[in-house]
């Protein structure tokens, strides 16, 4: 059997799965930092790490690892230097297509949360200070048949672009590193991110992390939205500077936002909780149970085809 880590607890049908085949080791303490991750490489076949695990360069330096795979438990991996893991031999692999409808569901709850002031609403009703119904009461942006504009034209993309067009009649906008032949329905892709924040009433940001799109958006890209527009992050959070968004939402430079990842899980920006044009999740963009499991039996998949020798099925 092999041995194999498994960096945060899964799905009881994934661990059930995976203790039948190897000898499975769980970690309970956390994200596992550097030195962890470092630790790890040389004693364990193949780790499935997660969001948070510190597989960063320095954790692949001077080392020969016994690993062969990293089979990450979810599609980002910013938490993992590919380039760094490649060149020490170690493969490794995401979970791609399982995590696609459950998070453009998440991007599409979030713009009408956001639009229709439904955190607001529901904290004034918790509270006990809701007076009864009015006609002028939490007046909100009314999405059906508005302009979308989605950053990153992806399978998560793409999937929002259907919600929004199938269900709301929205007109779609896109801006993608690269030309989009088919985005799947009717759509049109700008030239620039700048003319994607102009002409949209809603942008959903649903690019990978990466260096390139860290702080993808910041204070002039917010103000260039202006203030009748709206944001929704369902990507990393740091692809949004997170201060620069609080400064906006405080000042009424953006309508609002909703927001499923943060800058620094689980770290807020101070001051973002305050914001009651923002509506706030715990990154439950993947939180069912049946794409948890399907995360997981993937995430196995991968692990076991490269333990095996075989081309895993979703390298990165």
């Amino acid at each position: 059997m092999a041995r194999i880590l498994i960096t945060r607890d899964l799905p009881d049908a994934v661990m059930a799965r995976a203790r039948a085949t190897h000898e499975v080791n769980l970690h309970t303490g956390g994200p596992l930092s550097e030195a962890e991750a470092r630790a790890a490489m040389v004693v364990y076949d193949g780790i499935v790490p997660t969001l948070g695990d510190a597989f960063r360069a320095g954790a692949f330096a001077d080392i020969r690892p016994r690993t062969k795979v990293l089979a990450n438990f979810g599609v980002g991996y910013n938490h993992i230097d590919a380039g760094a893991a490649r060149a020490a031999g170690v493969v490794v692999t995401n979970t791609p297509g399982a995590v696609t409808d459950a998070t453009a569901d998440i991007g599409m709850m979030l713009v009408l949360m956001v639009c229709r002031r439904a955190g607001e609403g529901e904290r004034i009703v918790r509270a006990g200070r809701w007076g009864g119904w009015g006609p002028t009461q939490f007046l909100g942006f009314h999405v059906s048949g508005k302009r979308l504009g989605i950053v990153g034209m992806g399978r998560i993309g793409k999937a929002i672009a259907r919600r929004a067009h199938h269900g709301f009649g929205m007109e779609i906008l896109f801006y993608n590193r690269s030309p989009v032949a088919d985005p799947g329905v009717p759509a049109r892709q700008v030239a620039t991110l700048n003319d994607l924040l102009t002409g949209a009433d809603i942008v959903v940001l649903a690019v990978p992390a990466t260096p390139a799109t860290r702080h993808l958006i910041g204070a002039a890209e917010l103000a260039l939205m202006g203030s009748s527009r709206y944001l929704v992050n369902i990507a990393r959070g740091d692809v949004v500077d997170e201060a620069a968004l609080v400064a906006a939402l405080k000042a009424g430079t953006i309508a609002g936002a909703g927001l499923d990842v943060y800058e620094r899980e689980p770290v807020l920006e101070r001051g973002l909780t305050d914001c009651e044009n923002a509506v706030l999740l715990p990154h439950i963009g993947t939180a069912a149970l049946e794409v948890r499991e399907r995360m997981g039996f993937m995430a196995l998949d991968n692990l076991d085809a490269v333990l095996e020798g075989r081309a895993p099925p979703n390298p990165v």
